[in-house]
C-alpha cells in the first residue's frame, strides 16, 4: 500500500526583498521527497536549491505556497514550531563540518541530545553509538585538529544522526575533502539511508556524488527543470 511523501512541496515560492528592487527566488516550485529516498539536489549558483534547503531544513518559510511534512503543513509553524521540528525530526551535516575545536569528538556528537535535556550518561551512550555507527569510535576522545577531514565530517555526520533524525539535509558534505574521502562519505550516506531508513537530502556541484543517490532533482531559475535516477537507485 502506497505511503504519502514524507516531504511535499506545492506551488512553494520565495521572495526576498520589496518593490522594484524584489528577487523571487522560487517561483513554484512542486517537489515530493518520498520515504526512505536518497535525494540529490543540483543546480547552478541562483537556481533555488539552497532557498528549497532551507525551507526543508525549516530555517526559512515560503512566501507562498504549502510545504508538508509527515502530512502536517510547515508554513504555518512560528518560530518556536520549526525549532522543535528540527530538533526532533531533522539531521544537518555541512561543507564546513562546524565542529567544536576545543571539544571531543564524542563531546560535540553529544551537543544535539544536551539541547534535548538528556542526561550525562544517555548522552554518552548515544554519543558513542553514533561514532559506532560511522567508524570513529576508537576516536571519541580525540578534539578536530587530531582528525583528518574525512574523519571530521564522519563526527559532524555522527551529530546529525545521533538524535535517529527521520531526514538528514547534506549541504556539499563532500565539498571540502579529496576524492578518496569523498567517496568514503558518499558510502557512509548510502549505508545510513539503506540500513538506518534515513531519508537524505543532499545538495551537490559534483554530478559524480550526485550519481550516489537514488533520485536527482534538478533545479533552474528558481524550479524544478526535471527529476532522474541515480545510479543508487
Amino acid at each position: 500500500m502506497p505511503t504519502d511523501p514524507i516531504i511535499r512541496l506545492r506551488g512553494v515560492t520565495k521572495v526576498y526583498g520589496d518593490g522594484p528592487t524584489a528577487f523571487q527566488a522560487l517561483k513554484g516550485v512542486d517537489l515530493d521527497i518520498e520515504r526512505g529516498d536518497f535525494v540529490a539536489v543540483m543546480g547552478p549558483s541562483g537556481s533555488g536549491k539552497s532557498t528549497t534547503m532551507n525551507i526543508l531544513g525549516c530555517l526559512d518559510v515560503p512566501s507562498a505556497g504549502s510545504f508538508l511534512f509527515k502530512g502536517h503543513h510547515v508554513e504555518s509553524l512560528d518560530r518556536d514550531q520549526r525549532a522543535l521540528l528540527r530538533r526532533k525530526y531533522l539531521g544537518f551535516v555541512f561543507q564546513g563540518f562546524n565542529l567544536l575545536s576545543r571539544t571531543t569528538a564524542l563531546e560535540n556528537v553529544e551537543l544535539p541530545l544536551l539541547y534535548r535535556g538528556e542526561d550525562r550518561k544517555t548522552r554518552q551512550a548515544q554519543g558513542m553509538a553514533a561514532l559506532d555507527k560511522v567508524g570513529l569510535k576508537p576516536w571519541w576522545d580525540h578534539t578536530p585538529a587530531e582528525l583528518s577531514g574525512g574523519q571530521q565530517q564522519r563526527v559532524a555526520i555522527a551529530r546529525a544522526i545521533v538524535t535517529h533524525p527521520d531526514v538528514l539535509l547534506a549541504d556539499e558534505p563532500t565539498g571540502n575533502l579529496d576524492s578518496e574521502r569523498s567517496i568514503e562519505i558518499m558510502e557512509l550516506l548510502t549505508d545510513l539511508n539503506k540500513n538506518s531508513g534515513i531519508t537524505v537530502l543532499m545538495v551537490t556541484h559534483e554530478p559524480d556524488m550526485a550519481a550516489f543517490a537514488r533520485t536527482i532533482v534538478n533545479f533552474k531559475d528558481g524550479l524544478v527543470e526535471g527529476i532522474e535516477k541515480g545510479k543508487g537507485g
